[in-house]
Parts: C-alpha cells; structure tokens; sequence
C-alpha cells in the first residue's frame, strides 16, 4: 500500500512539472507571426494559455484567444479567395485577351473589305455607283447588325440586296422607261427565277452566311468562357469551409507552430469540399472547349490570305457583269411577266438601252485597280490576316490547356511551399491536429463524392444554384458552337412574335440579347468592353463576323469558279 501511494505522488510531482513546462511555453514566435499578417498585439498572451474557448482549433494549452482565432478564420477565408483568384488568373487571362484581339482583328479586317469594295467601285463605275452606294452600304451595316445580335436572318437580307441591285441595275439598263414601285417590286420576285446575276447569289450566300455565323458564334464562345471563370473564381465560401480552412491554415498558430505547413493530402480534402460545386463545372467545360476547338478549326481551315486579297468586291462586280450580258434577256422575261411599262419622258427615251451605263459599267481587270491606297491596304490586311492566323493556332493551344481546369484547381492551389509541406515531408507536416502523417485517403472530385469528407461537411443534397446557372450557359453556348460548326445559327423568336423559332437557319432575334441574363452576359458578347464614346459607332465586334464571313466566301467562291 505504502508502495502504491510513493508511486502515485511521484506520478503527480512529474505530471505537475510537465504542466509547468508547458504554461511556461513562450509564444514569441506566434506573436511574431500574427503580427507579420497585420493584427495587433493587444490581448495576445506571451505564454500559451489554457484553450477550452477554443471553437475551431485543438483544446489544450494556446497561444490563442477567441478573438485571435476570429480574426485567423476570416483571414482563413480571405487567403482562400485569394488562391482560387489567383490559381484561375492564367485561365481568365488568356479568354479576356484572346477575345479582345479577335474583336480588333475582324474589325480591322471588315473596314479594309468595305473600303476596298468602295475604293473599286468609285473607279470602276464611278458616279453611277456613288449614285446607288447606299444598296452596298446598307448591306455591310445589317452585317455588322447582326453581328452585335440584332434581329437579322443573313439569308433574307442577302435575298433582299440582290434584289435592290437588281431593281437598280434594271433601271439603268432599261432607262428609256418609267417603273413604278409596284413595278420594281414585281421585279425583284423574277430574281431567283431569272438569275440575273448568275449564281453568284448563291455561292456568296452560303459562304458570307457560315462564315458570319463561326466567326461570332466564336468570339461570343470567348466571351461566355471569360465571363463563366470570372464568375466561378469568386467563390463562394461556406461556414463549414471556412471552419476547415481556418483548422488548416491557422491553427498550427494556436499550436505555437506558426510555421508547421499542412501536409498536401490534407489540404487536397479540404480544397475538393470547399470546390466541390465548382469541380461539378467540369464536364460541361470540357464540352465546350471541345466545340470551341471545333469552330477554331473552321476558322482557321477556310480562310487564308488569298480570300482577303481577292474581297467580296470581285464577286459582286463579277455579278453586275453577268446581269450586263443578260440585260436583254432578262428585260423580256421582266416585260413579259409584269407587263410592258411606260415610256419614259424624250430626253431619257432617246438615250435608248442606257449606251452610257453600258460604257461605264465595264469588267474589272486587276490592273486597272487603284495602287495607291488600296495597295497599302491590301499590305496591311496581309498583315493583320497573318497575325489572326497565328492567333487561332495561339488559342487552340490556350483552349486545349483549359480543359481539366475546374478538377485540377484543388491541386493547383495545394502547391508545395507556398501552401503545402509537400508530398516529400509528409510525416512532417500539420495534419488538423498536430506535426505528423495524414491518414485518410483523398477524395475523388464533385459534389457527390464528399459525402464521407473527413474535413469538409457538405451538403450533397444541395447543389450551388449559381454554379448551375453557369453550367447552363455553357450548355446553351456549346449548343450554339457545334451548330456554328456545321453552317447552321440557332434562331431564338423574341416573344413579342407570333411565330416559333426553328433551330436552324441565319438570323438571331432581340432573345439573342437576352438568352444570358441569368449570369449578365449580353450578346454578342463582343461589346461588352467597350467605352460609351464608342457605343454609337460600328461594334468592333461586327469586324469580326463580317470579315470572317466575307473571308469565308471569298475563298469558297474562289475554289468554286476557279
């Protein structure tokens, strides 16, 4: 018995100067370290004191107060926003720029082509063209409408400046008479039946048609992937997130070991609960950087500097030509159909089948064009041409190195040294509870899969409803894009019509503006950067589509007559 109780006090003498030693326990470092994250000193104790208030982080002997580790768990958040911010700024980067040089480059591309178109036919037909410029100018700005997502169909406005044109030329070539506007209407419906201008129409529709539709379907595919990583990699944190980030990151601090890193495994737990929603972002991601790469392709394979030095101009004068050669032809048909008009006044009778028309209205031939300012043109559209082509393969590559992105972040923001101990010290490294190993195995990546987080409690139950909203902008996105691959515009009828909306042919109603609203992104999104100043002057935007159309067509008509 005598025995029993030496052995028991021994035990309490050691137990009280263990206990000793440890109130004794400096928290110089934690103070020092506290400091270095910009809070004050006050009220922080210089030896550990006892941790029952603790709510966060281990119980026991502490170099924090419940005011400290308020103050660690809102840096804790913070730090946390901060990484996802950061480790996303690459990929945010690369969708902002990327999108703002297309935009210049089309734009660059669609000023030189309608002034070249200009520049041609001043000379080539002179005042008779500068009388009926407007039939060309009013085609190239419902391009740029449709472009900035107003409410054309490409193949109706097309149908109607081929039709002007021809009202136009059919005056010229038959000035002896008078036509009313019932007379010139009834004339117009002869066109496809006639084919007045060959098949000219046809070819240029198709091409201006699919390449107006890849070239702003992809810039607007730009512009929701960075208005989709921008939204995402503003996180929102959670309570139970917060809680595990702060047990990560700052209770090593309460531990008095202010510099103890958690070990990577740990942190890859932590990081898959509290981005669980945004891993969910994955699989639609992946979708659309494929259908992006698809269109990149398109963009890439059908235009090249042969189509930009031969511009729609060519095309259109060669149309005006084969509408010359079958004048007469085409006015009996027209005389036959809608009926014989009256004679114009003497002056204009006499003048007969327009001799003048006929003198100034001549084929083109190459040398005989400008070489002064539309040569220095046609060197800068070389150039800007080329840059374009080099950014494709540029994007393409940017675009391929995206996908995967959301699943991967865990393990880019756990990165060795700057968060993380790193796999190599993994028995060195503070494992939520103290410096050692970290047992439980990691996670695999989504919503579903935390329902077992050791660190992380998460709601399956309940998904982000903001994270949703951006995976339905992807999905109508890449519905979009893969349309666009295949020549095809998804019309959306504004609900003000009557009709329904079929899913494919050109045109975009106002519901074009507004099929983003959910997650603010207008469209076309190419005019979400610009300055007010520049709100009433053509959407840099329109370049692109128009000169990716026009490149388009070009280069088809070129293979096709060739």
């Amino acid at each position: 018995m005598l025995t029993i109780q030496a052995v028991f006090c021994t035990f309490s003498v050691l137990s009280l100067s263990v206990g000793a030693d440890l109130k004794a326990r400096s928290c110089s470092e934690v103070r020092q370290a506290y400091s270095a994250k910009g809070f004050s000193l006050v009220n922080v104790p210089h030896q550990e004191i006892s941790g029952e208030h603790l709510r966060i982080c281990p119980q026991g002997y502490t170099c924090c107060t419940s005011e400290m580790e308020d103050k660690l768990s809102q840096q804790s958040k913070l730090e946390f926003e901060n990484l996802v911010e950061e480790a996303s700024h690459t990929l945010r980067s690369t969708f902002m720029s990327r999108h703002k040089k297309f935009d210049e480059f089309f734009l660059e591309l669609l000023e030189n082509t309608e002034k070249s178109l200009n520049d041609m036919f001043v000379r080539t037909y002179g005042k008779l063209y500068m009388q009926n410029s407007e039939v060309f100018q009013d085609l190239f700005t419902e391009l740029k409408r449709y472009y900035t997502g107003g409410n054309v169909n490409l193949e109706e406005m097309l149908n109607d400046f081929w039709a002007r044109l021809l009202e136009r030329m059919f005056q010229l070539l038959n000035s002896q008479y008078h036509f009313s506007d019932d007379y010139l209407e009834c004339v117009s419906k002869y066109t496809d039946q006639l084919k007045p201008f060959g098949d000219v129409p046809r070819k240029l529709k198709a091409q201006v048609t699919r390449a107006f539709i890849a070239a702003r379907t992809f810039v607007q595919g730009l512009m929701v992937g960075r208005e989709v990583a921008n939204r995402v990699s503003k996180v929102s944190v959670s309570p139970s997130c917060i809680r595990a980030l702060t047990k990560m990151l700052y209770c090593p601090y309460c531990r008095s070991v202010p510099g103890l890193k958690p070990c990577n495994n740990y942190c890859l737990n932590v990081m898959k609960g509290c981005l669980a929603n945004q891993a969910d972002l994955e699989p639609e991601w992946n979708l659309f950087i494929d259908a992006m790469l698809l269109v990149a392709e398109r963009l890439e394979g059908p235009f090249n500097i042969e189509a930009v030095m031969e511009p729609i101009d060519v095309k259109i004068s060669e149309a005006i030509m084969n509408m010359q050669e079958n004048g007469v032809q085409v006015t009996a048909k027209v005389f036959q159909g809608c009926g014989q008009p009256k004679p114009a006044g003497v002056a204009r009778s006499a003048r007969g089948i327009s001799d003048v028309f006929n003198a100034r209205f001549r084929p083109y031939s190459p040398e005989e064009r400008p070489t002064t300012a539309a040569g220095t043109s046609l060197d800068r559209l070389r150039t800007v041409w080329r840059t374009m082509q080099h950014s494709v393969i540029d994007i393409k590559e940017k675009l391929k190195q995206s996908k995967k992105f959301w699943s991967a972040l865990p393990t880019g923001i756990c990165v060795e040294d700057k968060v993380t101990a790193g796999e190599s010290t993994e028995d060195q490294c503070w494992n939520g509870h103290s410096k050692g190993r970290y047992f439980p195995e990691v996670l695999k990546d989504g919503l579903t899969n935390q329902v077992n987080n050791p660190e992380v409690e998460v709601d399956i139950t309940r998904p982000d409803t903001f994270i949703r909203q951006q995976i339905m902008a992807l999905r109508v996105m890449t519905n979009k894009l893969r349309n666009a691959y295949n020549g095809n515009d998804i019309y959306f009828q504004d609900s003000s019509d009557e009709g329904s909306g079929s899913g494919s042919g050109s045109g975009c109603t106002e519901a074009c503006v507004t099929e983003f609203d959910f997650v603010s992104t207008e469209a076309p999104v190419v005019g979400a950067d610009r300055s007010d100043e520049r709100a009433s002057a053509p959407n840099p935007g329109s370049s692109l589509v128009l000169v990716s159309a026009l490149a388009l067509t070009i280069l088809a008509l070129q293979r096709q007559w060739r």
